[in-house]
């Protein structure tokens, strides 16, 4: 059974301990070794709308909403697991940025989009690499240049069989075939693939 703490990714707790199988990061050895146990074990129940299988009833049940219109979004139709991601996910439309840097008021959508941010001013680089003495300022960075190091990637895309080091990257590319454009502009009526991408369109808007 999956232990919950693979169920928080966006805490922004440092994870040093990296699963070699699936690339998740842990706070703790003794939590990557409890989490290595779901790799012996098979996924007994299958998604009947998709591929994906699931190694309790439970986790089938809560995937599940994706495929229904329980936790489903009125202004593009994408459905989610619970409503805390459905609530987050609507501030992409809404422009909705609760929470606010102190030094430079800068906002976010989300509390961890913030803690990241402020790591900026503060200079701390609490996601340190177990391989080289290279010290990073968020989760993400640390698993991109871990991935480097091993050289590996074993997520591969199903359409065209391009590989990618980290699962996050392979979501991303799946937009390339989906046409899915999640990130919505503000200030006007165009959407992105990327964060990056939406970032870039609304310099242009600043600056024209």
């Amino acid at each position: 059974m999956e232990a919950d703490i693979t169920e928080h990714p966006r805490d922004d707790k440092p994870r040093p301990y990296l699963c070699t199988v699936c690339d998740k990061w842990f706070t703790t050895k003794g939590n990557l070794n409890q989490h290595k146990l779901i790799h012996s074990v098979k996924k007994l129940y299958s998604c009947n709308r998709c591929e994906k299988r699931f190694f309790t009833p439970e986790y089938l049940r809560k995937h599940m909403n994706v495929h229904s219109s329980k936790f489903k979004c009125c202004d593009c139709g994408k459905c989610f697991r619970n409503n805390r991601q459905l609530a987050l996910h609507k501030r992409s439309h809404s422009g909705e940025k609760p929470f606010e840097c102190t030094v430079c008021s800068k906002r976010f959508t989300d509390s961890t989009n913030l803690a990241r941010h402020t790591r900026i001013h503060s200079g701390e680089k609490p996601y340190k690499c177990h391989l080289c003495d290279k010290a990073f300022g968020w989760s993400g960075c640390l698993n991109r240049h871990v991935a480097f190091h091993v050289g590996d990637k074993p997520h591969i895309c199903r359409l065209c069989s391009k590989a990618f080091s980290l699962p996050g990257d392979l979501k991303v590319h799946m937009r390339v075939h989906t046409g899915d454009k999640p990130y919505k502009c503000s200030l006007c009526d165009k959407s992105f693939s990327t964060s990056s991408n939406l970032k870039t369109h609304k310099q242009r808007h600043i600056h024209s």
